[in-house]
């Protein structure tokens, strides 16, 4: 009898495997299915992602170009007429030339221009002389960044056209120092090149968290998890075949918004694709992860909706160094960033994208996506029992 036992419970092992499998599958093909008729659920893996990118690469920038700018010249000269024609030329600047500073001073509080550039009636005189003729800048500071934006292309601009000025005249250049600007990683300086792989996270974010929460939330209102928790299917199996459609299906986006970015918006991609796979599935297991056990705390899909979009979608678009420098945040908010999953990612999106694949980024940042997949998966598996509490 025991020789008998023993033989028969590989048996029993081997039947219970094909029989998980066999579950597993079924759950997988049932989720599917479900997905496909579901079209609010293509519609923000596939459609979502577009308008975003479009949206994003198009319509949001960053740069500030054809800045209004008032052109005061009190005492027109050669020498102005070539400054004027240099900030003419520029493409970040649109400058109105005027002759009054009253005019200039109303057209800015009027939100005409959002800079005044004034050239002094001594300024060829002076410009000539030992000291140097002074540029008056007066900046509209409601918008700082445009402010300071503007400050920095004034100094370029007022740079090349001293140096025009001296292969011209063939004269000394009086400037005390003259600085040679190189951009890494991002020669054009545009913030397209910025945003768009950055977005890549915050829509890999609402595909993995925002649908997985209120999918199984709908699942729970319309009585489907329970029909499940009263079969022989267990948790894991339940939970991965949660887990394995939704994370295709995040992934087929994030390919998307990949091609979309390379080829559309025209982002280099200087790192290897292999890790942006791996760095991309790390950061989806952390979502759904997150999407889970939103839905498992809150099972209702308006309440799993408006927590997901509070713990997981405005920190990813505030907190994640997606549009907001983490380093330029108080000391508080920064140390609130290191549980914003996005927040890796998205620093390794940038990297692979604009850097090139720089292992030290990579590593660090693909260990916290994994440590925080392991934990929310994990006490997700630990909340989710086969009952009705």
């Amino acid at each position: 009898m025991t020789a008998a036992g023993q033989t028969a419970s590989p048996d029993r092992s081997a039947t219970s495997r094909g029989s998980s499998w066999q579950r597993l599958r079924g759950l997988v093909r049932k989720e599917t299915l479900q997905i496909l008729r579901d079209p609010s659920s293509i519609a923000i893996a596939f459609v979502m992602p577009v308008v975003l990118l479009l949206i994003f690469g198009y319509g949001v920038s960053l740069d500030a170009e054809h800045v209004p700018v008032a052109l005061v010249i009190e005492n027109p000269t050669s020498e102005t007429s070539n400054f004027a024609a240099s900030l003419i030329s520029s493409r970040y600047l649109a400058p109105v030339i005027m002759h009054d500073r009253r005019a200039a001073n109303d057209a800015m509080r009027a939100g005409a221009v959002s800079a005044i550039v004034v050239l002094r009636s001594d300024f060829s005189r002076r410009f000539h002389s030992a000291s140097g003729a002074p540029i008056q800048v007066i900046l509209n500071g409601t918008d700082a960044n445009t402010a300071r934006i503007f400050s920095g292309y004034m100094s370029g601009v007022w740079q090349i056209w001293l140096q025009q000025h001296q292969i011209d005249t063939g004269g000394a250049l009086f400037a005390p120092v003259i600085p040679e600007q190189r951009v890494w990683f991002n020669a054009e300086v545009r913030s397209r090149n910025f945003l768009v792989p950055g977005l890549i996270a915050i829509i890999m974010t609402l595909i993995g968290t925002l649908l997985t929460a209120m999918v199984v939330a709908r699942e729970w209102e319309r009585g489907t998890m329970e029909a499940l928790m009263v079969t022989p299917v267990r948790i894991g199996e339940i939970l991965l075949g949660k887990l394995i459609p939704y994370f295709v299906l995040g992934m087929g986006g994030m390919a998307l918004a990949t091609a979309m970015a390379v080829w559309l918006f025209q982002v280099p991609f200087r790192g290897s694709l292999v890790l942006l796979f791996l760095s991309a599935g790390l950061f989806m297991l952390a979502a759904l992860g997150m999407g889970l056990l939103i839905s498992t705390i809150a099972r209702n899909q308006f309440v799993a909706g408006q927590v997901a979009i509070l713990v997981a979608f405005l920190p990813a678009f505030i907190l994640s160094g997606f549009l907001f420098d983490i380093a330029s945040m108080p000391a508080a908010v920064q140390l609130i960033t290191h549980v914003v999953p996005a927040r890796y990612f998205v620093a390794t999106l940038q990297t692979l994208f604009l850097a090139g694949t720089v292992w030290p980024i990579v590593l660090v940042n693909g260990a916290a996506l994994l440590v925080m997949a392991t934990i929310f998966l994990g006490v997700t598996r630990l909340r989710t029992r086969k009952s009705l509490d």
